[in-house]
């Protein structure tokens, strides 16, 4: 008998752990990511088609590459690096987040082959760093710096490139110089967006949406009374704050012991004196517009519409810290002390009718910071995925303000890119070169896939494009696919412009997920059993008839009586039915 016979086997993870590790689980992984890809890849591009995903309580339509892979709930743990890239890619960039997900799984598909054939995983992640390096430097030196006179062509441009491939692509000519604006307006480090508000109002035609250079918030709850106060204000004094003009809240928040009945009117009094109080400071401050964060009662509503003023109460946080920017009022957390330095002013405040909905405006404001885009559609739908088009539109504008260079779109620098790599592949030596070309053939699935999307033979518009930029060195090096009539074009002169910071975000996290998969090569699950509630896996796979007949009689159960705990005798089965538990 060997040394090593009777010795127990030593047990390093709980039983029922699912591992799985080597290559299969690394080729595993890689399927997975492509997997995702193919769910989202004919939503790139102007002609891309849009996904309907329903989750139970809503519906939404997009083709916003960050939303469908945030409702799609992909469980796969290593396709979730897909969605955490597309993420980061929206809220850096706001645009590109279907491209940075097919570059990714792109990148995996074509070493796939490595893998399978052996090449070490560290050796691939180490050129594909080098290649995706050496991309990031060549787009920073293809990008066009912009200022000066052409800035605002600039930025129009960019916002038209990346409001094409949306729904409301039809009316970039409204949209795109509303974007520009707004954005233009905020101070140079353009760090707070919060400033600029995007309102949503069903109904009437989208062509109908409109910009305000100030801030507009739909008409808060309000009581009787409103509807007398003045709707219309010239040059407005404004105070904000976060107090409550309620009658109720001093019932409430205050305690007075008695010691003869007679002293309850003196209470009462004493209650409408604190109010009335508080209401004659916000009229003696000189204010012709209150607002507040926290309820205005029905006796605040009928005192401030009896003295000529405007009130409005349960004011969204959001909304009362644009109000305050713009007009350069400063919230108050009490009555007592207010003075002219707090209260802001504005050149006009009006109550409008917009679709079924009344707006308080608030124009010609003091800071020109703040915007307000108010929507338009007809259904839900169509005017949520007009937002989530706008915010793309914000974001591109705001990086390319900050970044001030871009880049032609239309897969254009990711060809020249390519390009760039197939040359500087010839100058490494052994399995570096194989795998920076494969990172070059991973770049072409941008003009493919924008070729596919729109109906036209992507294997002959790519050998176009391969001809031109490799021989027309710099009269080439702008060409990519035309989606309007087909076959290639400069789109630098047909101003599909993106920003550089795009390209450049795009091509960093796609190779940085690509090698985080690639160094994967063991996956561990935990079991269900740790899970609350779930089903104890104990016995599962022991006894004789286990695997896969026992995975299905856990599954009966918990599928008639839900979840079942303990252990039963030998030979005893749970069983529900005519006569049964």
């Amino acid at each position: 008998m060997g040394p090593s016979m009777g010795r127990p086997g030593i047990i390093l993870l709980r039983e029922g752990t699912d591992t799985s590790q080597g290559k299969p689980q690394l080729i595993s992984n890689i399927n997975a990511c492509q997997a995702v890809a193919e769910a989202v890849k004919t939503t790139l591009g102007p002609r891309g088609m849009d996904k309907l995903v329903f989750d139970g309580r809503k519906v939404t339509i997009s083709n916003d590459g960050a939303t469908i892979m945030a409702l799609l709930e992909i469980a796969h743990p290593a396709a979730k690096t897909l969605v955490d890239i597309s993420m980061s890619q929206d809220a850096e960039v706001g645009d590109g987040t279907t491209s940075v997900v097919l570059l990714a799984a792109e990148m995996l598909k074509q070493v796939k082959e490595f893998v399978e054939a052996g090449v070490h995983p560290q050796v691939l992640i180490r050129y594909m760093r080098q290649s995706a390096k050496l991309a990031v430097e060549t787009v920073k030196k293809l990008a066009v710096p912009f200022e000066g006179e052409k800035g605002k062509e600039m930025l129009l441009k960019c916002a038209g490139t990346a409001l094409n491939s949306k729904l409301i692509s039809s009316h970039q000519d409204l949209f795109a110089p509303m974007v520009v604006e707004a954005v233009s307006g905020l101070k140079s480090d353009l760090s707070d967006l919060n400033l600029i508000a995007v309102k949503k109002v069903p109904g009437g035609e989208v062509r109908s949406s409109f910009l305000v250079k100030g801030v507009a918030f739909k008409k808060t709850f309000s009581y009787a009374g409103h509807e007398q106060m003045t709707k219309k204000f010239i040059n407005p004094k404004i105070l904000l704050l976060n107090v409550e003009l309620e009658l109720k809240s001093e019932k409430e928040n205050a305690e007075v012991r008695i010691t003869d009945p007679d002293q309850y009117q003196s209470i009462v009094d004493a209650e409408w004196n604190v109010i009335y109080e508080k209401l004659d400071k916000c009229v003696d401050c000189g204010a012709n517009i209150v607002l507040s964060k926290l309820p205005i009662g029905d006796l605040a509503t009928q005192y401030f519409a009896d003295k000529g003023l405007f009130c409005a109460g349960r004011v969204d946080v959001g909304d009362m810290v644009r109000v305050g920017k713009a007009t350069g009022a400063v919230i108050q957390t009490s009555t007592n002390g207010i003075n002219a330095e707090v209260i802001g002013n504005c050149g006009m405040f009006e109550e409008k009718q917009i679709g079924d909905e009344r707006f308080n405006l608030f124009t010609e404001c003091v800071s020109k910071e703040t915007a307000t885009i108010v929507l338009r559609g007809g259904s839900e739908q169509f005017i949520e995925e007009s937002h989530r088009s706008m915010h793309d539109a914000i974001m591109v504008v705001k990086r390319s303000l900050k970044s001030q260079a871009i880049v032609a779109g239309g897969g254009a620098v990711e060809m020249e890119v390519a390009k760039v790599l197939r040359e500087e592949s010839l100058k490494i030596e052994g399995k570096g070169q194989l795998v920076m070309q494969s990172f070059a053939r991973a770049l072409e699935i941008v003009p493919r896939q924008l070729a596919d999307n729109a109906g036209y033979d992507a294997t002959d518009i790519l050998n176009a494009l391969r001809k031109k930029h490799f021989h027309e060195q710099e009269g080439g090096k702008w060409f990519g696919v035309n989606i309007a009539e087909g076959g290639i074009c400069d789109t630098y002169e047909s101003g599909v412009w993106e920003p550089s910071i795009n390209k450049i975000n795009s091509l960093a996290a796609a190779g940085e997920a690509a090698c985080v998969i690639l160094s994967i090569d063991e996956t561990v699950r935990n079991p269900k059993s740790e899970q609350p509630g779930a089903q104890p896996q104990a016995q599962q796979g022991r006894q004789g008839g286990g695997g896969m007949s026992g995975m299905m009689g856990n599954a009966m159960d918990i599928a008639n009586n839900g979840a079942r705990r303990g252990k039963l005798g030998h030979g005893v089965n749970y069983m529900k039915g005519r006569g049964g538990g």
